[in-house]
């Protein structure tokens, strides 16, 4: 049985498997969303699949809507023509469960997935109606935080971004720069209101995409290419919001085993691509069980219900205190210090790194005694048992098959959030503490020692993709910085760890770069040099 649109009519055979279909009439759904959008998706990978998408078919199951989603995506079109397209825009969902146990639910209220590309006239055309439509009320995005970035860690625009300001709306590059043409054809058809959602890990993630989007925008005023009045337009939240978000939910990349274990079930055409960005997709998703999407209530066109698909409404400050305990605190800086120390120590999976006792020690302590003593308490959530969650049940999950170098992936992108921020704070309000943090400038250490690409062994290997790997790992061997290397570094690292773009903060104003400086002279020793060094560090 192949995975189709058709073939769902036969409930008898997904019936006979465990895999539950969607309650309503998918082509009525099709219909009702051509004709009056309300959501349209940003970005169409695996958490937009699992999460996001069953939001929205939650509400359609229990009848509070009646349209679904509409995806489309400004780069890796091969996604859209390799994954969606041949499957109807079907997905299945597996959910991996400690005990073992696999739930299965096919997704089916994605209607459309649309390429966002200018050189398909017919498709920025249908993207341009959408944006027209009087329903639309969402806008929402999962694009990792690169996908807002406008400018390099030095503070110099790339060159997509300066061609959009200076090009004006017509061909944009960006995905901003897509998103604020497609403002001004909502403004030209009717200034109608609108939702923009961003649903990253981004802290403030509402507040970066809209800065990004008034910054093309305000280039466009100055150039005159739109109006004053346009930018008054996005400016004003009663007409165009930027909710803030929090979400949290593990969707590693499609697992090999879960594709043996669905054809084994009898399902014939599923496969696994790789695109030629290096993403991997396929047209189902495994991915853990808990899941957590907490949103400010900030919707001036209106919205669906979304209380009763599982997302948690709320207020701005709320938000914030959720995404600080979780990006900062939680789960986000623990994941990035098992993906570091994973990579180096040749680990492939992160439930078992936390079957090593030096790293589940090291992102225990890290979490209890050096991130959450300056988390406050959202209230809705309890920083304590979410940590806990984590750290017992999320991580050592065996049948999630995640991978310490998926989580490597854009590590110099999150590092002034998962890190900077709990710096930035203890120098605010506990600055007489931070002399007492060892496991945070040992993680920073790490991963200047990961980007030698070099493993505890001696062996290269490849770094996981980030555009800022390179520009560091030339400033290392630019300072001399090399594996095996018998020298001090005292000295060496003041200019890198000034980055504040990078670590969110001038880490040599925390007094800790000595510290760091000496974890890293130790890492460079040689071989068994990261085993010795976490090790005797964990145990101090």
């Amino acid at each position: 049985m192949n995975l189709s649109k058709e073939n769902l009519k036969d409930k008898s055979f997904w019936n006979s498997i465990n895999v539950k279909l969607p309650e309503y009439d998918i082509d009525n759904v099709i219909k009702a969303t051509a004709d009056k959008p309300t959501w349209l998706h940003v970005g169409g990978g695996n958490i937009f699949r699992a999460f996001i998408a069953r939001v929205n078919q939650r509400l359609l199951d229990q009848g509070l809507t009646d349209t679904g989603i509409i995806v489309c995506g400004t780069m890796d079109y091969e996604n859209f023509e390799r994954v969606y397209k041949p499957f109807d825009n079907l997905t299945i969902i597996c959910d991996l469960k400690p005990d073992g146990n696999t739930g299965y639910e096919i997704i089916g209220n994605i209607t459309e997935a649309v390429a966002a590309n200018y050189d398909i006239k017919e498709n920025i055309e249908r993207l341009n109606n959408i944006a027209c439509s009087p329903s639309l009320q969402i806008v929402s995005f999962t694009i990792t935080e690169k996908g807002y970035a406008l400018r390099d860690a030095d503070g110099n625009l790339f060159d997509s971004a300066r061609s959009d300001m200076e090009n004006g709306p017509s061909h944009p590059l960006t995905c901003m720069g897509f998103i604020a043409s497609l403002l001004l054809q909502r403004f030209n058809a009717g200034k109608y209101p609108l939702a923009l959602v961003s649903m990253d890990n981004c802290s403030h993630n509402g507040d970066k995409l809209k800065s990004s989007v008034l910054e093309i925008i305000s280039a466009w005023a100055v150039k005159g290419f739109v109006d004053e009045s346009f930018l008054d337009y996005v400016n004003d939240p009663s007409k165009i919001a930027f909710p803030w978000t929090m979400i949290d939910k593990i969707t590693p990349r499609p697992s090999d085993e879960i594709l043996e274990r669905l054809t084994a079930l009898g399902i014939d055409n599923l496969k696994s691509v790789k695109t030629t960005n290096g993403v991997f997709a396929a047209p189902f998703v495994n991915a853990e069980v808990p899941e957590y999407l907490v949103v400010e209530d900030l919707f001036p066109n209106g919205r669906p219900a979304l209380d009763k698909g599982g997302v948690i409404l709320t207020d701005r400050d709320t938000v914030d205190k959720c995404e600080r305990m979780k990006v900062t605190a939680c789960l986000n800086p623990l994941h990035t210090a098992l993906a570091i120390f994973g990579c180096l120590l040749g680990f492939t999976k992160i439930s078992d790194e936390m079957g090593d006792e030096d790293l589940k020690t090291l992102v225990t302590r890290m979490g209890y005694d050096e991130c959450l003593p300056v988390v406050c308490n959202p209230g809705i959530l309890d920083p304590k048992a979410f940590l806990k969650e984590v750290l017992e049940e999320r991580f050592p999950n065996p049948f999630l098959p995640d991978t310490p170098q998926r989580i490597a992936t854009d590590t110099s992108q999150k590092l002034p959030i998962r890190f900077g921020i709990t710096l930035k704070t203890y120098m605010n309000e506990q600055p007489e503490k931070l002399a007492s943090l060892k496991l945070i400038p040992l993680v920073i250490a790490g991963w200047l020692r990961y980007l030698l690409a070099v493993d505890d062994e001696g062996n290269a290997f490849e770094l996981s993709s980030d555009p800022l790997a390179d520009f560091f790992s030339n400033e290392l061997k630019a300072k001399g910085i090399t594996y095996g290397m018998t020298e001090s570094v005292s000295g060496r690292l003041s200019g890198i760890l000034s980055n504040e773009t990078v670590f969110g903060t001038d880490i040599n104003k925390t007094g800790l770069t000595p510290l760091i400086e000496s974890y890293l002279n130790e890492l460079l020793k040689g071989s068994g040099s990261v085993r010795k060094v976490l090790h005797s560090v964990i145990a101090d």
